[in-house]
């Protein structure tokens, strides 16, 4: 498909509400040109008159022409404004040609709370906050209603953090196989390549964490929350996982400490040994990911384990003392139905965890769902928008709420991804990273550090070389770039 923008510069703003209705198409791009006599074509036009500036969207698809054309006013045609009526024109457009309702409307951002959250501090009033959400952005009541739940559930963490606060991310980039739907930078163990490179990662892991603790102390920043994730932190033998853990107590456990995360991950990848290591490294939080409880589906997504082993390892590790466990679920799936992921949910409350988080399949194009034609044709059919409907209800029928969300391009139907818990167990790390509170410093292949100035909208990115074999042929180059670190709060402090 090719989008032609004439006399105006929406073109990220056009793609992106594109792809809510065409995900994982790619896009062609032209400018100010005149050749509209082609199919798969999509024309937007802004043009300036003497009192009023005109906003045209055209397309022509599948032998069919669609339009719709917005007026603005001269005097309120700001930038802002005449982007958000072209996409508004689209929008129609859009909808009209593929029966397709898009529930989030124009609001492309990845973190509607965020913006909600912003609208409550400026003391707009609730209702005021919902008609900007529906009127301005185009946004369903449902949606609307989901992202007031949250941001109202997360209020109260989000004044808790400080000026001087900083949360740690520890990447693990290695997993047992990689599953069909990945698109995180992992490594599987499955050769013996992958596997050598363990050991020596997580020396030069520990190293860089002693790195930023030094850092860290040196500038007097307050540590909130550590969360080590992957990729699967549990593809580390005992002994490994014991390294890395007894390096993050000596350097950060400290009595600031809200939360600590490990992801268990996997159940292929959990053993007995590697819970109570975790149990005893001071760890608060894990995350045990069945993704689904349809064997047939973790058979098709590449998963080496059964929906059995996944509720063993769960009892296992509330039998050790675990009180805090996190589920993450995938809706739209290859080969689930809305009937067996209703049973997932069900099957997952059932077994009453903590948390329970809520994902939206996304197809990337580094992973293997993504074809040169763009979406599979059986993931469009696949009935995600109930499935979420369904997670919803279920899981705030039983006591669970809504405390974190995200959107992601290329989720099938445009959905998101929501984080589900009982009162009192919000995940912290999941909100500080999501609402941009504070800093993330990053430690490991593939973590990026996020520094926020308090106040700022601005974020500074340190980027650790992707994979583990830069990761240790580069390593004295990391710890270059971290000294970004002290410079940024050299500046501010």
């Amino acid at each position: 498909m090719t989008i032609i923008c004439n006399q105006h510069k929406f073109q990220y703003e056009v793609e992106c509400v594109c792809k809510m209705f065409f995900p994982c198409t790619r896009f062609g791009h032209e400018y100010d040109s005149t050749d509209f006599d082609r199919d798969d074509i999509l024309i937007t036009r802004q043009k300036q008159g003497n009192t009023h500036t005109y906003l045209l969207v055209i397309f022509k698809w599948n032998g069919k022409l669609y339009r719709a054309h917005k007026v603005v006013e001269n005097q309120r045609a700001q930038k802002q404004h005449c982007e958000e009526q072209l996409c508004t024109a689209l929008y129609e457009v859009l909808t009209k040609a593929t029966g397709l309702q898009v529930q989030w409307g124009i609001m492309t951002g990845v973190r509607p709370a965020k913006y909600m959250t912003y609208l409550m501090k400026r003391g707009k009033s609730m209702p005021q906050i919902r008609r900007e959400f529906r009127d301005r952005y185009l946004v369903s009541d449902q949606k609307i209603d989901l992202v007031e739940r949250t941001a109202k559930n997360q209020f109260e963490i989000i004044g808790s953090s400080r000026e001087n606060s900083y949360s740690l991310y520890i990447s693990i980039p290695f997993c047992p196989s990689r599953c069909n739907y990945c698109s995180f930078v992992s490594s599987s163990i499955a050769g013996a390549k992958a596997r050598n490179l363990i050991q020596p990662y997580v020396e030069h892991l520990c190293r860089e964490l002693a790195y930023i603790a030094e850092q860290a102390k040196a500038l007097g920043l307050r540590l909130e929350s550590i969360y080590i994730g992957g990729g699967t932190p549990t593809t580390f033998s005992a002994e490994q996982l014991k390294q890395l853990t007894d390096a993050v107590r000596e350097y950060f456990l400290c009595d600031t400490v809200r939360e600590y995360t490990i992801e268990a991950g996997r159940a292929d990848t959990i053993t007995e040994e590697k819970l109570q290591v975790i149990l005893r490294s001071g760890a608060t939080r894990i995350s045990i990911n069945p993704q689904t409880f349809h064997d047939e589906v973790l058979r098709g997504i590449g998963r080496k384990h059964t929906a059995q082993q996944v509720i063993d390892c769960y009892r296992l590790a509330k039998k050790l003392g675990f009180t805090d466990i996190n589920m993450d679920l995938i809706a739209g799936l290859p080969g689930d139905t809305l009937e067996s992921f209703q049973r997932t949910i069900d099957t997952a409350i059932g077994l009453d965890p903590t948390n329970i988080t809520v994902h939206a399949l996304s197809v990337k194009r580094s992973s293997s769902l993504y074809t040169v034609n763009g979406l599979d044709e059986s993931l469009k059919q696949a009935q995600t928008v109930k499935m979420v409907d369904y997670a919803y209800r279920a899981l705030t029928k039983q006591g669970y709420e809504p405390y974190y969300m995200y959107r992601q391009k290329n989720t099938l139907q445009n959905l998101e991804n929501v984080g589900y818990c009982k009162q009192g167990y919000e995940g912290l790390y999941n909100i500080f990273i999501m609402e941009e509170l504070h800093t993330i410093l990053a430690a490991g292949a593939g973590g990026v550090s996020k520094l926020i100035r308090p106040g700022c909208d601005k974020v500074q990115r340190i980027f650790n070389f992707k994979y583990p074999f830069e990761y240790l042929k580069d390593f004295d180059e990391i710890l270059k770039r971290k000294d970004a670190i002290s410079e940024f709060y050299g500046q501010i402090l």
